[in-house]
């Protein structure tokens, strides 16, 4: 008996997760089968793609702005820049994000987080990045870890410091990041954890035992990874090196080359669990989307050069490259195959916050990834664009 052709179907497609060639049937916009390609006897409908990979768009968990919009500094001016945010972020194969805010004035949280809240109320296109909530990265920091962030606007961690930061919007956050030493009782992560954020470890001297304590007491992500931390030491392993043997804990990590070095992320990259402990972020700025250049940031500047930004001092605060970079960067370095380059920014941030990842029912916003050695290249595109590299 025929079977019932589909209203869209891509074959020989290597899936992430799956083995072998597979064929994927789309209707009404999702994924409404995935068919093991020497179970499908005829494919003169539909897109060959030669053994490329398929992949959901990425999912950045820690982007700070973009195209020169910081989004601390939201005002409902700004709800048209927004959504043009979400559009450029779709076009560079992100299908959604949490604005992260970093550390500022607690009126300036809340401004933002107004911001955002209207932003959602509206009717959301097809084609630009959706929001899923968003990261607090800080106020609740080690000051000897604070980074760039401003040291005048750091808080002690307490209940009451707690709920005055989130006020009226903690179905808002998805991600708060902190350093728990700052609160060894373990009470402000219960009350995180009651209300549904994810606690991530970072910005933080936290010893082993101390990051053990917090990870036993509801936290399971780390934020980026080797950077304000202490150093992976083979005498004092830090909260890095409690989070890489603990387990259900998630890390993320900046692939740009500038913020961990190469050789330390094939280091991490070897693990055989490396999907379920590993996800890729951007830590993207608000000069994402534009040229090199100097920039304002709070009260301060950024210079940007070759898509690293750093401060006046030197010292670092982020990056203008976007997400899927890093997968790109990972192949170009020959750390590790496609497919683990290419999970890491699309399926492994997904399993981070609970949320499913490329499955039957899935939205079908899928990239397709095409690599070559000669030269060496990995580049992507959604189904309906040109090849980015």
């Amino acid at each position: 008996m025929p079977r019932w052709l589909p209203t869209v179907q891509y074959f020989n497609a290597h899936l992430i997760g799956y083995t072998g060639l597979y064929q994927v049937q789309i209707e009404q916009g999702a994924i409404a089968n995935l068919i093991p390609q020497a179970d499908w006897l005829s494919t003169e409908l539909g897109l060959d793609l030669a053994g490329d990979w398929l992949s959901l768009g990425g999912v950045d968990l820690q982007i700070n702005g973009a195209l020169g919009l910081a989004f601390p500094e939201l005002t409902l001016a700004d709800l048209p820049r927004l959504q043009k945010i979400c559009e450029f972020l779709w076009s560079e194969g992100i299908d959604a994000f949490l604005p992260t805010l970093v550390t500022t004035a607690t009126e300036n949280i809340h401004r933002a987080l107004a911001v955002i809240k209207t932003f959602l109320q509206q009717p959301q296109a097809s084609n630009q990045a959706k929001i899923w909530g968003v990261h607090l990265e800080g106020p609740f920091l080690n000051p000897e870890k604070r980074g760039a962030h401003p040291q005048e606007f750091l808080q002690p961690l307490t209940l009451d410091t707690l709920q005055q930061v989130l006020g009226d919007y903690a179905d808002l956050v998805t991600v708060m990041t902190l350093a728990p030493e700052l609160e060894p009782t373990g009470q402000a992560l219960a009350y995180l954890q009651a209300l549904g954020i994810h606690v991530s470890l970072g910005h933080s001297q936290a010893t082993a035992e101390q990051a053990s304590q917090a990870f036993a007491s509801g936290a399971h992500l780390v934020t980026h990874a080797f950077n304000a931390m202490p150093s992976l030491l083979h005498r004092q392993p830090g909260l890095l090196g409690a989070a890489l043997f603990e387990p259900g804990i998630a890390c993320g990590l900046i692939a740009d080359g500038q913020h961990v070095a190469p050789l330390m992320l094939h280091l991490l990259l070897q693990r055989p669990d490396v999907l379920d402990k590993l996800f890729l972020v951007s830590d993207a700025l608000a000069p994402l989307g534009l040229a090199d250049g100097i920039y304002p940031w709070d009260e301060r500047e950024i210079v940007v050069c070759q898509g690293t930004a750093r401060l006046r001092d030197g010292t670092l605060s982020g990056t203008t490259l976007p997400l899927l970079r890093g997968v790109q960067n990972l192949w170009d370095w020959r750390l590790c195959p496609p497919e683990i380059a290419i999970a890491l920014a699309t399926e492994s941030p997904r399993r981070a916050i609970n949320r499913p990842g490329l499955g039957v029912g899935s939205p079908a916003t899928l990239l397709r990834w095409h690599w070559q050695e000669n030269p060496r290249k990995l580049g992507w595109q959604r189904l309906t664009d040109g090849l980015r590299v």
